[in-house]
């Protein structure tokens, strides 16, 4: 009789309620791809079922069979329960705009529950590693104590990119151990995420040996209202009576006025020369070879003094092997030379030295190369209005 009972219960609700559940339930739900792997505590747990199933066995006790399926049942119970803790989870990760190699900053993570009857609870995100990219951009997992139904949670997460480039990354993953630690289920979201690192821009001690240098070129090259003085010269109406110096006016008998240096009234142009020598385009190797640690180099020194000239707001124009920017104040075009610098790549030795022959058709602009060229590799029509950081220097 209770068994008719029970099937008879069981009929009733496969007729009435199952329907009205799966017409609530999105299909996407039940295509999900779960990872499984039973943790130590889970082995513990499975061995202790083996031990009560062998004495059940052995005895025939009915109260030993009782504990059994109690046990059995709560294995069921833990699976069915994570895939729903898993289940209706979408993700999405916020980068900031502007991100620099080696400087922290702070990734939004944000998981939002699609179920409308049941939370989540115990979920930690992680990135999924691949072969192509072995280093994930998620390296820190993530963890989500609670989800509330048809609410969404955000965290914020410090990282820190390592070099400079593209960084890509195609999917996750949500992990959770609920609700009882035996399986550590799994389930991947697949969100392409991709994150352009500029390099650094700190005054490394390669730039700040450079920069006396550099400043000293400039003020010898350029006039204005600074506080160096550069030369004396005739007295024009639109003159100041201030910069009138008197004791030269008086010698040569007519008025003459002082002059002065100012970085900011130049015009830059910033030069990457991206070929190698030819012993070097020999020795170019992928990966972190001398070669390529040396063009790191060139390209840390460029993002500097770059965003030196942006910092002053100086007119600045950009120009490496394909590469022109228009000479704008350097504001208007910093993103778009750290841009290109973030995925500059060495290139080989060129014979014609194309990039060089070019920088003699803008003599009115002050040019700073950095290269890996030898010494008189620059032309002398380009080398009179530049400043050159050879990269083969010991010192600059």
């Amino acid at each position: 009789t209770s068994a008719l009972a029970a099937l008879a219960i069981a009929g009733w609700v496969g007729v009435t309620l199952v329907p009205i559940l799966a017409k609530r339930t999105p299909l996407r739900w039940i295509g999900y791809k779960m990872e499984y792997r039973v943790t130590l505590e889970g082995w513990i747990y499975l061995g202790g079922i083996i031990l009560v199933a062998l004495a059940a066995l052995n005895t025939g006790n009915n109260l030993l069979f009782l504990i059994l399926a109690c046990l059995i049942a709560l294995v069921l119970m833990s699976g069915i329960l994570s895939s729903i803790t898993l289940s209706g989870i979408e993700m999405r990760l916020v980068l900031p705009e502007h991100i620099f190699a080696g400087q922290p900053v702070r990734v939004m993570a944000e998981l939002g529950n699609e179920k409308l009857t049941l939370p989540s609870f115990s979920l930690r995100l992680e990135a999924t590693k691949t072969k192509q990219a072995p280093a994930a951009m998620l390296e820190t997992p993530v963890y989500f104590p609670y989800l509330p139904k048809h609410d969404r949670v955000q965290q914020t997460i410090p990282m820190t990119f390592p070099r400079r480039g593209i960084y890509r990354q195609d999917a996750f993953r949500i992990v959770t151990r609920f609700p009882f630690g035996f399986l550590r289920k799994a389930r991947q979201i697949n969100l392409k995420t991709e994150a352009l690192v500029y390099p650094s821009v700190e005054p490394g001690a390669e730039y700040l040996e450079i920069l006396p240098g550099l400043q000293g070129a400039l003020e010898s090259l350029t006039k204005g209202r600074g506080q160096d003085l550069y030369a004396l010269r005739d007295y024009l109406p639109t003159d100041s009576a201030r910069h009138v110096h008197w004791k030269a006016s008086a010698r040569s008998g007519s008025l003459m006025v002082r002059e002065f240096t100012r970085e900011d009234d130049c015009r830059i142009l910033l030069v990457l020369d991206p070929h190698l020598s030819e012993e070097e385009s020999s020795r170019l190797k992928p990966g972190l070879s001398r070669t390529n640690e040396r063009f790191e180099r060139a390209v840390t020194i460029c993002a500097s003094l770059a965003w030196h000239f942006y910092e002053n707001n100086s007119l600045l124009q950009f120009r490496s092997a394909g590469v022109e920017t228009p000479l704008a104040p350097a504001d208007e075009i910093i993103f778009a030379i750290l841009e290109h610098l973030a995925i500059a790549q060495p290139l080989p030795s060129d014979p014609h030295q194309s990039l060089m022959a070019d920088l003699a058709a803008s003599p009115e602009l002050f040019k700073i190369i950095v290269t890996s060229q030898p010494h008189g590799s620059v032309p002398a029509s380009v080398w009179s209005s530049s400043y050159v950081v050879f990269l083969d220097d010991p010192v600059q």
